[in-house]
């Protein structure tokens, strides 16, 4: 099986519970925030009563509450320069939505910097509403002197601009990354990018007769003259400090690759462009665009980010076989990258949703099936010795990884219900490769997910619809699922259960009526019940073939195939 581990769960917690010391070679983190509020909206003050749980939606705001006054408090005690940079916080900004924001912040960076190697490097995304706080903060963890680059990300070329309504300020073009390592000795490959055609007719402006190659002319007098240990000498007439010996000299005029372009002037040396690695990238990345509508990568994550900028990122501090973590790994993307480039990784976040959406990406790009491990929801759980193996079609077994935190078995389910019925939700409907009615909290009016498939010679679409119930159930839900299924005109509904269904509930759906299928002439229940325990043991669903069939299933939009290399890694090591 892979070493890659995808993990559900409160990345504190996970980091704390399973990540060695000193096991992992790099860090991207995009942590969210919800910096599109008003600003005197994103610093009103809260009562500290609200509900931690609060934070676990698939929303991007924090609050001052019970949580993060907890967090607050645990990093004080501890002290040190964490604690001193986190109480000059708390006495400039009070208790509000950004306080608690860097209150939950401090002590996962303190255990990113813990489980990072020597040579190790993190980069942190933000944007400028908390830059100029985690910056400090990162420093404090970090320290001033193993920061490296503010990296600006220009990820918009124009930006739509509410100036026509009043606005006051400046259209937001750059996204910040915070590019720190963990001691002076770590990896760093410079990255390079295509030279421009304006660029290389400024600077590559020669053509080679006998060849047709284009160069530029350097100069070759040393700087800082003999105060520098240059040397002195004659080279065809002129006599300079130069930045070569007379052996180096020498070498380059047999070469042909010292020109004098008049008598008694002085030589430069030629320098090819089919030579040349591109333009050295610095701290401004206005090469990189953001993802369109139309890319084909994008799979309508409200954060997701171009693999392109991951790729940057994993190529400057990263090599095969190391170990890549994304602490809130969201959709997936560096994850994606991190197995495209031959590296291993391991992923968190805290939204069944979120991990669904990586289990499909996974599977669409890679042919990569997941191995549950745990369940992890009850306090004190451990890993059972045999996890389930989620069912994929056979030319689709390509590679695996674990999945850690799901529930494996009714108890598991029961305690996720419990904590959390949103999240539990979200975890039974990727049971079904169903996707939520929406992202985040609130009324769903009978429905909470769907899947569509395209049938007919028509191609016309189709939809089920699924209602998950955690809790109590009665023929009562039947009868409402049948009145969802016409008032949506849907092809199918399912009702996913925790409970076992009553006897009238069964005959109550037996008694429906049936969708015919196009494609092979089947017919369907239009009402279906299945329980958790049954879909944990693999029960299909009584589904049209079609249905099934990627190539018709437009539920979720497909990742791309990843193209990659292979690579042999060793194993990464985990607490147990």
């Amino acid at each position: 099986m892979s070493d890659n581990t995808l993990y559900y769960g409160d990345n504190l917690d996970i980091l704390r519970r399973y990540i060695k010391d000193e096991s992992v070679d790099l860090i991207y983190l995009d942590p969210p925030f919800k910096s599109s509020q008003d600003y005197n909206i994103l610093f009103k003050e809260q009562n500290g009563s609200r509900a931690a749980a609060q934070i676990m939606a698939f929303e991007d705001t924090w609050h001052w509450d019970e949580a993060a006054s907890r967090a607050y408090e645990e990093t004080i005690r501890a002290g040190g320069r964490v604690a001193d940079v986190m109480t000059a916080f708390h006495t400039f900004l009070g208790g509000n939505d950004m306080m608690a924001y860097l209150s939950m912040m401090a002590p996962r960076l303190a255990e990113l910097r813990r489980v990072l190697k020597s040579t190790g490097s993190i980069y942190l995304h933000c944007d400028p509403t908390a830059s100029h706080y985690l910056k400090l903060l990162m420093d404090a963890v970090f320290g001033l002197r193993n920061f490296r680059n503010e990296i600006v990300w220009k990820r918009a070329s124009t930006v739509k601009s509410n100036f026509g309504q009043g606005s006051k300020f400046l259209g937001q073009q750059t996204d910040t990354i915070l590019f720190f390592s963990k001691t002076e000795n770590y990896l760093f490959n410079q990255p390079f990018k295509p030279y421009t055609d304006d660029y290389m007719d400024s600077m590559y402006k020669y053509i080679e007769p006998e060849t047709g190659r284009r160069y530029r002319l350097v100069s070759m007098i040393g700087p800082g003259g003999a105060a520098k240990g240059n040397p002195k000498y004659e080279v065809m007439g002129a006599t300079r400090y130069w930045r070569y010996s007379k052996r180096k000299m020498k070498e380059l005029i047999d070469a042909g690759l010292v020109v004098q372009t008049r008598p008694g002037t002085v030589p430069h040396r030629k320098y090819y462009l089919d030579e040349g690695k591109g333009v050295a990238v610095q701290s401004l990345w206005d090469d990189i665009g953001n993802l369109q509508a139309s890319d084909a990568e994008r799979l309508g994550y409200p954060t997701q980010k171009p693999e392109a900028l991951l790729v940057r990122i994993l190529e400057v501090s990263s090599s095969e076989g190391d170990v890549v973590l994304d602490p809130f790994c969201g959709c997936g993307t560096a994850i994606a990258v991190a197995q495209k480039l031959n590296r291993r990784w391991i992923g968190i976040d805290i939204t069944h949703l979120a991990i669904t959406l990586i289990k499909k990406r996974l599977r669409d790009s890679f042919g990569a099936i997941a191995a549950i491990e745990e369940h992890g929801i009850a306090a004190g759980s451990r890993p059972p010795t045999k996890g389930r193996q989620e069912p994929a079609p056979r030319e689709e077994r390509q590679l695996s990884y674990r999945v850690i935190g799901e529930p494996v078995d009714l108890s598991g389910a029961r305690a996720l219900a419990e904590q959390d019925k949103f999240q539990f939700q979200w975890w039974a409907l990727g049971l079904v490769d169903a996707r939520p009615v929406e992202q985040k909290k609130g009324a769903d009016q009978g429905i909470d997910g769907r899947r569509y498939f395209i049938d007919g010679r028509d191609r016309h679409t189709e939809s089920i619809i699924f209602s998950v119930k955690g809790g109590h159930v009665s023929v009562k839900d039947i009868r409402d699922l049948r009145g969802v299924i016409e008032r949506e005109n849907a092809a199918i509904g399912v009702l996913i259960t925790l409970e076992e269904p009553t006897r009238d509930m069964k005959r109550e759906a037996a008694s429906g009526t049936f969708y015919h299928s196009d494609y092979k002439g089947t017919q369907h229940a239009r009402i279906q019940i299945a329980t958790i325990a049954e879909l944990l043991e693999g029960k299909r669903l009584d589904l049209p073939v079609i249905a099934q069939m990627p190539a018709h299933d437009a539920t979720f939009k497909k990742a791309p195939k990843a193209k990659r290399k292979t690579a042999k890694t060793e194993s990464l090591d985990f607490e147990e």
